[in-house]
């Protein structure tokens, strides 16, 4: 393949991430009018949320292993397909069950297709840029919050909530054709097996990435779930600059990721342990400083760029400790990623309704993030007695 093939093969990819992302987070913006419409509860619509996040964590490892002995590109196509139904289903539930339903089926492909596209490109592109590749495809997710998030849910808002699932499904569609014709096809590696896979789960240093990856997300999560409080109640911010204030976040990941991506292919694990001792002192300002606007910004900003950075480093990480099961271990990079979204949630709230007012879910992502720092150290140490890389 030439460099421009290479190019427009992943960027087909990435599309099937960005449509991932926009599911994923749109639905917290149409809450509203699914609630009101369907008549159920605020704390039922929010489950909504939690049925993507268990078909993430549930179906992450499950279709990786599926996907094991498979070629690569008929696999991902599969996923997208299976994305597609799921959402077709949401659209035309007749009830909140069945939409619950729908959203727990959404979730399954998510991780899977996430390790099936992060392989494929960085096979493409060979081990000296594959941290770039794989922080390409990671971008979508970015994106779809800078940009496709809004939107949909703009729309969402003037025809109709359902509008969201059928604009998701369009675009995996689009995504299908992208990667039918311009992705090539994959072998899985010689020797690859479903065994093969599951023996990785026996890995000290998997399970260490793990942890690793769920605790240096929970922090980023615990910020993003109580954000628009903080905004609101904190700096001082209207409701009509809430979209602004999210817009920044936002532009921190997409500028993190490919940083992220870029350092990555210099150092691994260097690009995780600088990353969370940034996300550290940034979310311990973020909560001592965000009575004061301008640089609540900056820091909201800063916190988006370092937590995004972890993104494409953890997953490379997880690739490099089990390299005879890397279908698996790409997969447990979206588990960890879904698991810290819910950790980081809990926790944040557990926080505020102890008393601790609305900055405490900074002062515990901070706390979180200097314990992932130490959890680093030792990936590192684990890393060099291994004989590889770090």
């Amino acid at each position: 393949m030439t460099r421009t093939q290479m190019a427009w093969a992943i960027l087909a990819l990435a599309t099937g991430g960005f449509a991932i992302g926009v599911t994923e987070f749109a639905i917290m913006g149409l809450q509203r009018e699914i609630v009101l419409d369907l008549d159920v509860s605020y704390g039922q619509g929010g489950l909504l949320v939690s049925a993507y996040a268990v078909g993430v964590v549930v179906g992450a490892p499950v279709l990786a292993l599926m996907g094991a002995k498979r070629e690569r590109k008929a696999y991902a196509l599969f996923l997208l397909v299976l994305f597609i139904i799921a959402h077709i289903l949401s659209f035309v539930a007749p009830n909140f069950e069945t939409l619950l339903v729908g959203r727990f089926l959404s979730g399954l492909p998510h991780g899977a297709y996430f390790a099936t596209a992060a392989l494929m490109s960085a096979q493409m592109v060979g081990p000296a840029k594959r941290g770039r590749a794989i922080a390409v495809v990671l971008s979508g997710l970015a994106i779809a919050n800078v940009s496709g998030v809004p939107a949909v849910t703009w729309i969402g808002q003037l025809f109709g909530w359902r509008w969201m699932f059928l604009i998701v499904a369009g675009l995996a569609g689009l995504t299908m054709l992208a990667v039918a014709f311009l992705a090539p096809r994959q072998d899985a590696p010689a020797g690859a097996s479903v065994k093969g896979e599951l023996r990785a789960l026996a890995n000290q240093r998997l399970w260490v990435g793990i942890g690793l990856a769920v605790i240096g997300f929970s922090g980023m999560f615990a910020i993003y779930t109580y954000l628009s409080h903080v905004a609101v109640e904190v700096t001082g911010f209207s409701d009509s600059a809430l979209p602004w204030v999210v817009f920044i976040f936002g532009a921190g990941m997409v500028i993190g990721t490919f940083m992220g991506g870029w350092a990555t292919d210099k150092s691994v694990l260097g690009t995780v342990l600088i990353a969370m001792i940034m996300v550290a002192l940034f979310m311990a300002l973020f909560a001592a400083l965000a009575h004061i606007p301008w640089v609540m910004l900056i820091l909201l900003f800063c916190v988006g760029v370092s937590s995004s950075n972890l993104s494409p480093a953890m997953q490379t990480h997880l690739i490099d400790t089990a390299p005879k099961a890397p279908q698996l271990a790409a997969s447990f990079h979206h588990s960890a990623f879904n698991a810290a979204n819910a950790l980081g949630a809990i926790v944040g709230g557990v926080t505020i309704d102890m008393g601790l007012g609305l900055r405490a879910p900074a002062y515990a992502g901070a706390i979180a993030a200097s314990v992932g720092v130490l959890i680093a150290l030792y990936a590192i140490w684990l890393t060099k007695r291994a004989g590889q890389k770090v």
